[in-house]
């Protein structure tokens, strides 16, 4: 018996769409596929991103750092600013209606 083949045999990954309509190779694969979710009465969109981040970001819902290499989401409302983008850890951004958001930090945490 052969080994099971859990890939396609030949041809090329189809194209992803951009959001302009146009296709790009890598759109898809390099910024994580983008949904619409409804929170506190508005449209936001959501990207999954991968362990491919180089930067340093604090988590909104738990105020916590997420390091460089790790997978996260990254939030905006849907009419909102490049600006606006959020970077939550995963398990924050299913938990954001079940937290609070009196967050205090102490004297010497940063404030970005």
């Amino acid at each position: 018996m052969s080994p099971r083949r859990n890939h396609r045999r030949g041809g090329a990954k189809p194209a992803a769409r951009s959001d302009d309509g146009a296709d790009g190779a890598d759109a898809g694969v390099r910024y994580g596929l983008e949904r619409t979710e409804d929170w506190q009465g508005e449209e936001w969109v959501v990207r999954q991103v991968g362990g491919s981040a180089a930067k340093r970001y604090r988590c909104p819902g738990c105020d916590q750092e997420i390091p460089p290499g790790v997978p996260h989401v990254v939030a905006w409302q849907r009419h909102g600013q490049v600006d606006d983008r959020r970077h939550w850890h995963k398990a924050c951004w299913n938990a954001r209606d079940r937290r609070s958001a009196r967050l205090q930090r102490s004297r010497n945490a940063p404030r970005y």
